[in-house]
């Protein structure tokens, strides 16, 4: 008895039948549109004009905030490059298990899964496409960042390395992007620790080298020897891809797009939130009465064991960045305590689910009881307690080991670190509060520069961080720490009652349920 296999088709043929498929699809209306192309377009322009431009003759008139030319940087590239690649080569790896380059509309996935042709084939074409764009965009944005931040491309000598480093580690961004999503979680931690301790080794065997010498060159040579090392492989493991997971994974990031389109960017991000597991009856004690409400937060907290250990690693390095720009030490340091509040604002919300029990509290007040003293304070007092221990611990760390305190500012830094956390709080507590899109954002507000509806739509889908960074360059402009205080916490006021009436709490009677409560 002889069996007969299913001969493969040439490389050519089925680079045919791709290419016929897709088109195919586009005709369906899977491709873009001149009007869906041309708003992003008038998006991108706006920020080029606005933003872009002013910073940039800004930059080419003043000197930058960080200078390499005070330190040796044949000496200190190696390390800092050594550092940056394995920043890149992790945030791709964790980018690629969330959104991978492989991830396409589900119709067209299914079509293609359908045929008879290896996933290498049609996959291959898609992932090498997407690596490129995602290694230009990366190569653009570190060197447009290095330009702004530093003069690292303000002398010859320091420009040529300089480029060949942001080359090398957008290579490594866009390799681990695709590893991240094609390889198992096992091999993903593998490559992390390989990854980290190989930049150990070459950061310290850089620093034996005499005077530093050839240090940049070295600084150039390991991204591209990792990206060469990641890529190949990532390729190679295309035909045993879990087509299954692929499959899901386009069609909640096609869900996701569907949302972010329309204008509801949190429920997109909602998508990707990791389902609460473990601890099913840890709320509850063996008399069968609750726990307290910090023991309730903790809970919580240990039920999303990745988001806690993401909130634990930021809330005490924001901390530690906020007090050492609210110190005023150092070169730059209001770009310090503006890193150290974002940071912040972020380690906020990855601290537990407590922030959506609240909201859904307040907006369902009809079945969840109309007293309010119950469940702003349950869910309120774990993520307060916990953002300000980690900010505390930071900020010690900073005061004992590293960047001791200027004489005589030891008060005014407590009161600008403690109206910092109050914003972020108040930052938070208005962006978890968030519902649908309100409809009157979407009315064009015309002006001389054209409609910027859009800009009022992206404000309010970012409000959190608008409201961050906004009230630290407000505090930085006062001239004393107690008014810098006094405004952050009025900012955070408002923060929470626009969060309210966010909710329809601020249009019910808000005074009598205080009391009642």
């Amino acid at each position: 008895m002889t069996t007969t296999r299913p001969v493969a088709p040439p490389a050519s043929e089925a680079r045919a039948r791709v290419r016929a498929v897709t088109q195919r699809y586009a005709r369906r209306g899977g491709r873009a549109t001149v009007r869906g192309r041309a708003y992003p377009a008038y998006l991108v322009a706006l920020f080029t004009v606005f933003y872009l431009v002013p910073v940039v003759h800004a930059r080419s008139t003043s000197p930058a905030p960080f200078s390499v030319s005070s330190v040796n940087f044949s000496a200190g590239a190696a390390p800092l490059v050594c550092a940056l690649a394995v920043a890149v080569c992790w945030g791709g790896q964790l980018a690629g298990r969330f959104w991978g380059p492989l991830v396409v509309q589900p119709f067209l996935l299914h079509v293609l899964m359908s045929t008879d042709l290896s996933p290498a084939h049609y996959l291959g074409t898609i992932a090498r496409r997407r690596l490129a764009s995602a290694g230009t965009v990366t190569l653009l944005a570190v060197c447009s960042a290095a330009y702004l931040a530093t003069d690292l491309f303000d002398r010859a000598g320091t420009a040529l390395p300089g480029l060949a480093v942001t080359a090398g580690i957008s290579a490594v961004a866009a390799a681990a992007w695709l590893w991240g999503q094609v390889r198992a979680v096992r091999d993903n931690f593998l490559l992390a620790g390989a990854v980290g301790a190989s930049a150990l080794v070459v950061a310290a065997v850089s620093g034996t080298a005499p005077d530093g010498r050839y240090g940049h060159w070295l600084a150039a040579l390991v991204p591209a020897l990792l990206a060469a090392a990641v890529g190949p492989p990532a390729f190679r493991a295309l035909p045993s891809i879990d087509l299954a997971r692929l499959a899901r994974e386009s069609a909640r990031a096609s869900q996701a797009r569907a949302y972010a389109w329309t204008g509801t960017l949190h429920h997109a991000l909602d998508l990707y939130r990791p389902e609460p597991r473990g601890f099913p009856s840890a709320l509850i004690r063996t008399d069968g009465s609750l726990r307290g409400y910090l023991a309730q937060g903790v809970v919580r907290a240990l039920r999303t064991p990745g988001r806690a250990a993401a909130a634990v690693t930021l809330l005490p390095v924001g901390g530690a960045s906020l007090t050492h720009g609210a110190a005023g030490s150092g070169g730059g340091p209001e770009w310090w305590w503006a890193a150290g509040s974002f940071g912040v604002y972020l380690g906020s919300g990855w601290v537990g689910e407590t922030w959506r029990g609240l909201r859904d509290e307040l907006t369902m007040a009809p079945l969840f009881g109309e007293r309010w003293g119950g469940p702003p304070a349950r869910a309120l007092a774990w993520p307060v307690v916990a953002v300000t221990a980690g900010t505390f611990v930071g900020g010690a760390l900073v005061a004992l080991f590293r960047w001791p305190l200027p004489a005589g500012r030891e008060g005014s830094t407590v009161l600008l670190v403690a109206g910092s956390v109050v914003l972020v709080l108040g930052a938070r507590f208005l962006r978890e509060m968030k519902l649908h899109l309100p409809l009157e954002l979407l009315l064009p507000v015309i002006t001389p520069f054209g409609d910027l509806s859009g800009l009022r739509v992206v404000a309010w889908q970012f409000d959190g961080i608008v409201v961050v960074l906004t009230g630290v360059a407000l505090m930085n402009a006062v001239p004393s720490a107690t008014g810098s205080a006094v405004l952050a916490v009025c900012l955070a006021a408002g923060c929470v009652g626009a969060g309210l009436r966010r909710t329809g709490w601020a249009h019910r009677g808000l005074l009598a349920r205080l009391r009642r409560g």
